[in-house]
């Protein structure tokens, strides 16, 4: 069971970091945009709902993954052990994915032109992160037992079958 402790600093962090990357943001722009995607508006609700539902329900899942093994989603309080269970044993990204669900949903919901183009601005950013400094920083840390988890397990697209 995650202590009180962690469980707030995982709100304080999920409402600052996420709220405005995948709320804020979206929402601003959407108010901005003078161009519409060209989706119909009955289609771009329900895929909108499914995708930002979808997406919340999967961050908070990674949360209290996260939070079971004493950690946060912020990179300076991370768990101090490999997380491989849950949604994280068919995806190494789950929390990335989660934010990206949510910024489609709402891209669909608005229609907006301008939030599609955050959404793919944001998983290039989130793409280079993990390349450039999350993969490396768990490789150092976590030695073999991350190299492992690696090849079994893809960076962003469930293969199907858990391994």
């Amino acid at each position: 069971m995650a202590r009180p402790l962690v469980l707030l600093k995982t709100a304080v962090f999920s409402a600052l970091v996420p709220g405005t990357v995948a709320g804020l943001v979206p929402w601003v722009l959407a108010r901005r945009d003078q161009l519409t995607l060209p989706v119909p508006s009955s289609v771009a609700r329900v895929a909108g709902v499914g995708s930002l539902l979808g997406g919340v329900l999967l961050y908070l899942h990674t949360t209290c993954r996260f939070a079971e093994h004493e950690g946060t989603p912020s990179p300076t309080d991370e768990p101090p052990e490999l997380v491989t269970d849950g949604v994280y044993g068919y995806v190494r990204n789950p929390m990335y994915v989660a934010v990206l669900l949510c910024l489609l949903g709402q891209a669909l919901l608005y229609r907006s032109v301008l939030v599609a183009w955050w959404v793919a601005g944001c998983w290039l950013g989130f793409h280079n992160r993990v390349l450039e400094y999350e993969e490396p920083h768990l490789a150092a840390k976590h030695g073999t037992e991350y190299e492992r988890y690696r090849e079994l397990v893809p960076r962003w697209l469930p293969r199907g079958r858990r391994r």
